[in-house]
């Protein structure tokens, strides 16, 4: 499945392909991008391949998945965005998860606000999603930043693999 791109003033928001691997692997290999995800980064290309198959998978089950962030000026690829239906985080329940990851020389450059504002417009207007969730670790202070700045709302804190994660949601405004 692919979806139209989405595109806002800087970037392009489009399908994950597999031409993606090696920007995937040099993204998830960095250890400043895992600092607040386990801290484990990805050290074989194999577990980025992965990856791509389960954002297809999920493109195809749900309809929705991760999109590749590219820069419109350069046509790079900045990293990925998006959402995703959720099973992991929260064991009591499913939802809809909004997400990202920046490869670091794009960090504070505004580029995940961006695309996460696009993110949720999608969702709330061509997907009509009543609510949208999000996770971040309590250290994460460039994530926690950009979920508040976006209008997503802090309702509680949760442990998963003996990490603190604050939960997030957000209304659809349009219904």
């Amino acid at each position: 499945m692919d979806f139209i791109p989405i595109e806002t003033k800087r970037l392009i928001l489009r399908s994950i392909t597999e031409a993606d691997t090696l920007d995937f692997y040099e993204l998830d290999s960095n250890p400043e991008v895992h600092l607040f995800l386990g801290n484990e980064p990805v050290v074989k290309i194999e577990e980025s391949h992965s990856m791509i198959n389960k954002i297809l998978q999920q493109y195809k089950t749900h309809g929705v998945g991760r999109l590749a962030i590219i820069e419109k000026s350069t046509n790079h690829f900045v990293g990925w965005s998006g959402l995703k239906y959720e099973k992991d985080y929260r064991t009591q329940f499913n939802y809809y998860d909004l997400g990202s990851r920046i490869k670091e020389q794009y960090w504070g450059k505004g580029y995940a606000t961006e695309a996460a504002i696009s993110s949720l417009e999608y969702g709330f207007k061509t997907l009509k999603l009543a609510e949208i969730g999000a996770v971040a670790n309590i250290n994460n202070n460039a994530s926690n930043v950009i979920l508040k700045k976006i209008g997503m709302h802090l309702t509680s804190t949760f442990e998963y693999n003996t990490e603190v994660l604050n939960w997030y949601i957000i209304k659809n405004p349009y219904l």
